[in-house]
């Protein structure tokens, strides 16, 4: 099987997998970091237009030179951490930011939207440090509604809820399932939240969909082990 051919079959696979998982259908993120452009440009003809990356440089490398070959309408989604001083290089490209983990964060992406006269508002997600783990980003799960409430009188950022990236031993199903606890903890963020939960990865998504995922962050499952 060709690489091009496997490729396919993985998202035929992903996607199936996806529709059988009881839940609504979540929008699949293909987590394109450190994959090459070819790749992204084989599943752009497949149809797909979201994508994720984890490092600003790469993201913006890849929009230029993906819109340079012709391929209009991707929706790139930053997906890993994000400091202040690189948002000004993210701005142009970026279609949803789903780390913000600070207000001063938010301020800084509202300013740089609204300097760069791109319509609407940017569509945003609050990380959330799910399971308290010591120097992980993201939010306590006691300070989000507080950030919440924050992000969304900003006026040039839509909330959309909210992300998390749990700790692997936490994964059974019982009280301390974090995508259980994500889902409740966005309900106390109402009204300031729209419902979206960004959560569940290549290991772990078909029970991020079950705890009411929107949107899932699938990388190796679809383009194979990162070389």
């Amino acid at each position: 099987m060709n690489g091009e051919a496997s490729l396919a079959a993985r998202y035929d696979e992903i996607k199936m997998r996806v529709l059988k998982a009881p839940g609504a259908v979540p929008a699949i993120i293909a987590v394109s970091k450190v994959q090459p452009i070819s790749a992204i440009e084989e599943l752009y003809r497949l149809g797909h237009r979201d994508f994720g990356e984890n490092y600003v440089q790469e993201l913006v490398r890849k929009a230029v030179e993906m819109a340079d070959r012709g391929y209009s309408g991707i929706r790139w989604h930053m997906i890993g951490h994000l400091q202040t001083n690189k948002v000004k290089l993210l701005i142009p490209h970026v279609y949803c930011v789903h780390t913000i983990d600070s207000e001063k964060l938010a301020l800084e992406l509202a300013k740089r939207w609204k300097s760069s006269s791109r319509p609407g508002r940017l569509p945003v997600f609050i990380e959330v440090n799910i399971d308290d783990e010591a120097g992980k980003s993201g939010v306590r799960p006691g300070s989000t509604a507080e950030l919440a409430a924050k992000v969304a009188a900003i006026a040039d950022l839509e909330l959309q809820g909210l992300m998390c990236i749990p700790d692997p031993e936490h994964h059974q199903d019982s009280e301390s399932d974090p995508f259980r606890r994500l889902r409740e903890l966005e309900l106390t963020c109402r009204p300031w939240s729209k419902g979206g939960l960004s959560m569940g990865m290549s290991d772990d998504f078909e029970k991020a969909i079950r705890a009411g995922a929107t949107h899932i962050r699938v990388g190796t499952a679809l383009f194979g082990a990162r070389r």
